[in-house]
């Protein structure tokens, strides 16, 4: 008779079985100080553990005291969203070009936001990373600022205000407002806005800030009725661009904050019977590889991909090694680039 091996128990179930979060098992169980969990709650959180019989991996403890050479690049997205990020790979392509020549591999983890018992701080707490780079914060980011605040290796391609966590970042206010210019200066009065995503991501707030600040100073008004907020996906463009096409005086040019989002936008423009430029002039944001084959080719504003993801992959390092960057972080230039689908090229 073959005896089938117990499934071990995870941490994950501890949390669920405790009804804590599983950042708070790792803390618990590996006994980490000045972690500031309440007794009671540490109670739960061993009787848990004892129940289900559960004990840490021996090669995860016997890492966290060593090194990994692991290094992981966390997105605040759904594994489906971040295997339709167009921006990413390249992202990727610099941060790993700047860590394998040191020996570090990089591990992927998507976050679902919608997921509350999803979570990062886990992979340091457990070690299973050396350092974590979180991609696109939100602006109530808990686990990154307790992870600062604990000295542990933390960085950020984007910024979190009122915080000083080491980042590299584009500027997004600035390319928010090359891009509305570029509008503007074309004769556009009634210009839209879509966000990438939600504003509770720092990005998309900054690119908000951007558009409604070239309003403002332009002498133009600034109307919410022609803001529409995307997801990441080429959908919410869509749905967002047919919102924006039921207003009685509709807009004449759309700011899309995201390149993907402007596919399902421009998609949207042609299945009312409208044509890009002549009816509504589009202008996108990423410049990803895919914008100089739409048709018509897509004005973006065009980021520094690459790069991001070399210089945060070098400030990890510099955390990994010495504890402390060399400065805060990075702020890279953005480019307007003019295709098409503005009416600038006609």
């Amino acid at each position: 008779m073959i005896r089938m091996a117990r499934k071990r128990a995870t941490s994950l179930e501890v949390a669920k079985e405790a009804g804590v979060s599983r950042t708070t098992v790792s803390l618990v169980l590996n006994d980490t100080p000045r972690s500031g969990i309440p007794e009671g709650t540490r109670r739960k959180v061993l009787q848990a553990a004892a129940r289900l019989k559960y004990y840490p991996d021996v090669s995860a403890r016997r890492l966290a005291s060593g090194q990994t050479y692991t290094i992981a690049l966390v997105i605040h997205q759904s594994p489906e969203r971040a295997a339709a990020d167009l921006f990413l790979p390249e992202v990727l392509r610099g941060l790993n070009g700047a860590v394998v020549e040191q020996g570090y591999h990089i591990l992927f983890r998507p976050v679902d936001p919608e997921n509350v018992e999803d979570g990062y701080a886990y992979l340091i707490y457990e070690g299973h990373v050396d350092a974590i780079i979180l991609s696109g914060p939100q602006l109530k980011e808990v686990e990154a600022v307790e992870l600062y605040e604990q000295n542990l290796p933390i960085a950020i391609t984007g910024r979190l205000p009122g915080y000083t966590i080491p980042y590299v970042d584009a500027d997004n206010y600035q390319g928010a407002q090359l891009a509305t210019n570029h509008l503007i200066s074309l004769g556009h009065v009634r210009i839209a806005f879509i966000t990438n995503a939600p504003l509770t991501y720092v990005a998309s707030r900054e690119r908000y800030r951007g558009y409604q600040d070239s309003l403002l100073a332009a002498g133009l008004y600034y109307d919410p009725d022609l803001v529409q907020e995307g997801c990441f996906t080429s959908r919410s463009g869509y749905e967002a661009m047919n919102a924006l096409l039921t207003l009685a005086d509709q807009p004449t040019a759309v700011f899309i904050a995201s390149d993907v989002v402007a596919i399902g936008a421009m998609q949207a423009i042609r299945q009312h019977g409208l044509t890009i430029p002549n009816d509504i002039a589009i202008v996108g944001f990423d410049d990803v590889s895919i914008a100089q084959y739409m048709e018509p080719v897509l004005t973006t504003i065009r980021l520094p991909a690459n790069q991001i993801g070399k210089k945060v992959g070098e400030l990890s390092l510099q955390l990994i090694n010495n504890g402390i960057s060399e400065i805060e972080g990075y702020l890279l230039p953005t480019e307007l680039i003019i295709r098409s689908s503005c009416g600038a090229n006609r």
